[in-house]
């Protein structure tokens, strides 16, 4: 027997569900991101399982929908879209705790078998969430000549609570209560909207319902209990709009990773000591490549947790730095954690283009540490955004970037070095000893490399021992430039493709255990 549906009642659960479906993508790609990362083929995976799941869920609901036109059997499904909606969140995050640790270790198995899991979770409340609009559209739907009215309405409040669902998770709930919460904060309030509705029908079937919540009580508290990973020396880790941030000490240092935390992106030891040349020791070198080298200030775009700041004051005293860094969280961490508390060092949040180009400075160096393989932002690798570096530099100016590769693939290099050419005169490189990067030097005068190797030999001998050595690196890994044909443009930077390929060729050739994992 058809019972009376009530239509205002309908349409804000239907806002609602649309708005829980965006919010259990968005903390499922959060999720995901701690141990899988950010790049575009983690994305597509989720978009595309999502979008797989909603079909599945559309053909279902609209079949239950012609079976039991009820609206007791649609808010139980509500209920049961709500309670899924925790519960296999919840179980997402646990799996994925699993996976951090096999990550970590490069343990092939459990990350492969925790990916499934993974899918499997996220296809349970997807799929549920997809019955809700087809099932709505039936039982609304009272008169065919409002046939289309009625649905238009439906799909409109619906996408209304989508929007919702993509801006809340992201701007407010994760980076305030984090993803666990955040799943409990949708997943919570859908189950309740499905128990008022229940309520509402006089159905004996909400008696029932009512144990939905009393199990999810004790499953909430367990699993949103501890971090979200357990990687051992962790002493801090948070949650941002634009990254999973982590901090670990080793020994006397503490080291800065990020979303899977398969690099780090700063470090710093006790008493400001520096345990070894590192990729940003090595940027020390850039301003040498003059004939008469001189550093009266910088700008660091990809500032991190201050590593390259603290290096630079060390040798050359405290030169104004103006460090651009675009997560907020990371420039907490520094201060925190890194001692990112010079008073030479000028923070700004936001992101490295667009912050360059409001600052009217005119630099002697600005180093741009933003490339993570595979997360490059293509807009700092076009010829158009190196015409905006360079009218921030001196006329005696240096850009130095560091840049990733793989041990017989340097494509990603020689397109940089050709898109850096059409805007500086000389381009040098030097291959970062124990990495897989390369720190490319564009100067904005000619400039050879002897002149790097005369100045080494000018160093006065009580020099910082730090700067000694970078110089001797420096002259000793000096590399010849093979541009490319490829030339990045904001009309066109082909960056995912390079990087994509180069992956997948390094990971054929060398193997997961290529991976350099957490140490």
């Amino acid at each position: 027997m058809n019972q009376p549906i009530n239509r205002p009642y309908l349409f804000f659960t239907v806002f609602v569900a649309g708005m829980s479906t965006l919010a259990v993508e968005f903390t499922t790609s959060r999720m995901l991101q701690t141990v899988y990362g950010t790049s575009n083929l983690v994305w597509a995976n989720v978009i595309g399982l999502v979008l797989l799941c909603l079909t599945i869920g559309y053909f279902i609901g609209g079949r239950l929908a012609d079976k039991r036109p009820y609206p007791t059997t649609f808010y139980t499904l509500i209920a049961i879209a709500g309670f899924a909606s925790v519960f296999f969140m919840l179980l997402t995050s646990v799996i994925l705790k699993t996976a951090a640790s096999a990550f970590a270790a490069i343990n092939v198995g459990a990350i492969v078998g925790s990916l499934v899991g993974v899918a499997l979770a996220l296809a349970v409340p997807v799929i549920l969430l997809g019955c809700v609009s087809p099932f709505a559209i039936r039982l609304a739907v009272t008169d065919v000549a409002e046939a289309g009215r009625i649905s238009g309405r439906i799909y409109a409040v619906s996408t209304w609570g989508s929007l919702l669902g993509t801006y809340l998770p992201v701007l407010f709930t994760i980076p305030e209560f984090g993803s666990r919460v955040t799943a409990v904060i949708f997943g919570t309030l859908l189950l309740f909207i499905g128990l008022i509705g229940l309520w509402q029908t006089q159905s004996r079937a909400k008696v029932g319902a009512l144990l939905l919540p009393l199990i999810l009580v004790p499953i909430t508290l367990l699993w949103t209990r501890g971090g979200i990973k357990a990687y051992e020396g962790q002493i801090f880790e948070t949650e941002s709009p634009y990254n999973y941030v982590q901090v670990v000490r080793v020994d006397d240092c503490n080291y800065l990773l990020l979303n899977e935390g398969q690099a780090y992106h700063s470090f710093y030891c006790e008493n400001g000591r520096v345990p070894r040349i590192s990729v940003w020791s090595i940027m020390l070198a850039a301003p040498y490549f003059n004939a008469a080298p001189k550093l009266e200030n910088m700008a660091v775009i990809g500032l991190a947790a201050g590593t390259i700041p603290k290096q630079f004051t060390r040798v050359f005293g405290p030169i104004p730095i103006d460090g651009i860094e675009l997560d907020p969280a990371i420039v907490q961490a520094g201060v925190d954690y890194f001692a990112m508390t010079g008073a030479n060092l000028n923070v700004i949040v936001g992101d490295g283009r667009y912050q360059l180009n409001q600052l009217p400075t005119r630099y002697s160096l600005i180093t741009l540490d933003a490339y993570k393989v595979p997360y490059i932002p293509w807009h700092l690798t076009t010829r158009e955004f190196f015409g905006e570096v360079r009218a921030h530099l001196q006329e005696d100016g240096v850009l130095a970037i560091n840049v990733g590769r793989a041990p017989e693939d340097r494509r990603l290099i020689d397109a940089i070095t050709a898109t850096l050419l059409t805007v500086f005169p000389t381009v040098h490189a030097i291959d970062v000893p124990g990495t897989l990067n390369t720190i490319l030097v564009a100067t904005a005068q000619p400039t050879t490399p002897d002149n790097l190797w005369a100045n080494w030999q000018a160093l006065s001998p009580d020099v910082d021992p730090l700067l000694g050595g970078v110089m001797e690196t420096a002259v000793t890994n000096l590399v010849p430039i093979h541009p490319s044909d490829i030339i990045f443009s904001d009309e066109r930077a082909p960056v995912e493709t390079i990087i994509d390929s180069l992956v997948l060729r390094y990971l054929l050739q060398a193997g997961v255990g290529g991976l350099p994992g957490l140490q």
